[in-house]
């Protein structure tokens, strides 16, 4: 079988959907042989499509290609670029998230990643010209999908009840901690490298993910100035596309210029270290599909805090304090627990370690093939 990915987001520090893509490639370059994959992006820079190459650990994979298709912006590639290349070189199957192309042949099974749909509980927080879209093009692309994946099971209950699915079409996979991360170096030489690189102080509590407003970011700042410990406040993250501006006016408010730091994107080959670096992590989101930063802070030995939504429930089992997300003096109290109980912190430690071994790559990617390999074609993994 020939299966297309739409592998765009690798290479541009999309966090997590980047993530994502990127573990799943990664592990059915591993698990399948025998089938071939296309893989598409819209870079053209020669260099950092070998880069990637290399990244994914195909550059020697006969049965992976990577294919350029540029375009003047996302909407043109996706709608004119890449069915034009279907209808020159068709594939059995094609996997992307969110939006599927238009005007693709009924013979091409298209399957769709979902890893929220936050955009309708929260418009708010999206742009107009984006939400449009979103509102407009998702249905649409959940009609065209053969099959749609959904990161969790929270997130695959929320499409049923917002978009009226038949609940056969849709399945959930978990994310997981990529084995990149795990084999990471975390020695105290690495640690103290990385401090200094990203301006890191001695002792903080960490968020790391993207600056979106719905990540209740000015939440966990105005908990850490209630918290007045001798802690310093690491937001990591890059400053980007829809950017939440009410974090700066809250550290300036309250003069946190020097307490709270802002060290940019973050390196994944250097992710490991810095969480290790953490006394505590921090996801305060007010709404999510799952949660990657968690699994890997609790895979880092590092304890974590996050707000009681759904999917951190879901993915965190019992191994983490929660919180109400719209009460900052909430998680200032949890704050003040975890770093005045050392017991408390063991325990969740432990708890950590353990629930991190719930999520594989590995599985994701042979239940996913499991869904792209039609078992009647005589196509196969090893």
């Amino acid at each position: 079988m020939k299966i297309g990915i739409d592998i765009r987001n690798i290479g541009k520090h999309r966090t997590g959907d980047e993530v994502v893509f990127f573990n799943l490639v990664k592990n059915l370059s591993v698990i399948d042989i025998k089938n071939e994959y296309k893989l598409f992006t819209d870079i053209t820079d020669e260099n950092k499509i070998s880069e990637i190459k290399e990244d994914l650990g195909i550059a020697d994979k006969n049965n992976f290609e990577i294919i350029s298709l540029p375009a003047k912006n996302r909407f043109i590639w996706n709608f004119w670029t890449l069915q034009r290349e279907f209808r020159k070189n068709p594939v059995d199957a094609y996997l992307t998230q969110y939006i599927t192309p238009w005007f693709v042949p009924k013979k091409i099974k298209i399957l769709t990643v979902i890893h929220d749909i936050s955009f309708n509980f929260y418009p708010e927080f999206i742009k107009k010209s984006d939400l449009f879209f979103l509102k407009t093009l998702i249905p649409l692309s959940l009609k065209r999908s053969d099959k749609i994946i959904a990161v969790s099971r929270f997130t695959r209950d929320e499409i049923i009840k917002f978009y009226k699915i038949n609940p056969e079409k849709i399945i959930w996979i978990y994310n997981a901690v990529s084995e990149d991360f795990l084999a990471q170096n975390i020695s105290e030489e690495k640690i103290e490298e990385v401090k200094r690189r990203y301006n890191l102080p001695e002792k903080f509590i960490l968020y790391l993910g993207t600056l979106q407003p719905r990540k209740n970011l000015p939440i966990l700042v105005e908990a850490f100035v209630l918290f007045k410990g001798d802690s310093k406040l690491v937001i990591a993250g890059e400053k980007g596309r829809n950017y939440d501006c009410r974090i700066d006016e809250i550290v300036k408010r309250y003069e946190l210029e020097d307490k709270v730091f802002f060290p940019g994107f973050i390196n994944e080959n250097d992710k490991a270290a810095v969480i290790k670096s953490a006394e505590i992590f921090c996801s305060p989101s007010l709404y999510e599909g799952f949660g990657i930063p968690i699994l890997e802070a609790m895979s880092a030995g590092v304890p974590a805090i996050v707000s009681a939504i759904p999917a951190h429930k879901e993915i965190s089992g019992d191994a983490a304090l929660f919180f109400n997300p719209e009460i900052a003096g909430e998680l200032s109290n949890k704050l003040i627990e975890l770093t005045g109980n050392s017991a408390l912190r063991r325990t969740l430690i432990a708890k950590g370690k353990e629930r991190v071994k719930d999520f594989s790559w590995k599985k994701t990617a042979e239940k996913l093939a499991d869904l792209l390999i039609d078992k009647d074609s005589g196509s196969g993994r090893i």
